[in-house]
């Protein structure tokens, strides 16, 4: 399968916005290897073979262990991560499938005991990020490793 359209250059005024968001998410509070994980667990669950791939070395750059990344699809079943970690996956996937899940209050509270408003708010912003890169990656077909 090819790619099917090169969105950056079809779009380069939207492609820029978004690099600046990333830009200033690279500069948020989060720890970098948290933000990895969250941006592996997002592409996972919207099966953007792109995103994972990428995402995954970057992780294993930053020092991510194999094991723990493995284990993402199983995060609440393993005793891998720290609850400030359990409670950005959680997020993550109540916001990804928002439209399964709502986001519920106690879920929000579970989520906003394990981080201030800043850090909560900069990982609502990574969360959002990583699933509009993932609808990109998905939708034009974006191929691993290129």
């Amino acid at each position: 399968m090819s790619t099917r359209l090169r969105y950056a250059e079809a779009a380069p005024h939207a492609f820029k916005a978004m690099l600046g968001l990333e830009k200033a998410l690279g500069e948020s509070s989060l720890e970098k290897s948290l933000h990895e994980l969250v941006k592996i667990r997002a592409s996972q669950l919207n099966g953007c073979a792109y995103c994972i791939d990428l995402h995954t070395a970057d992780a294993l750059k930053l020092g991510e262990t194999p094991r723990r990344i493995f284990a993402l699809n199983a995060w609440e079943e393993t005793p891998f991560f720290t609850e400030r970690e359990r409670a950005a996956l959680l997020w993550t996937e109540t916001l990804t499938l928002v439209a399964e899940r709502h986001a519920p209050e106690a879920i929000y509270r579970e989520v906003a005991a394990q981080f201030n408003e800043r850090e909560l708010a900069e990982l609502t912003f990574a969360i959002a990020a990583i699933n509009a890169w993932n609808r990109f990656g998905v939708g034009f077909a974006m191929q691993p490793g290129k």
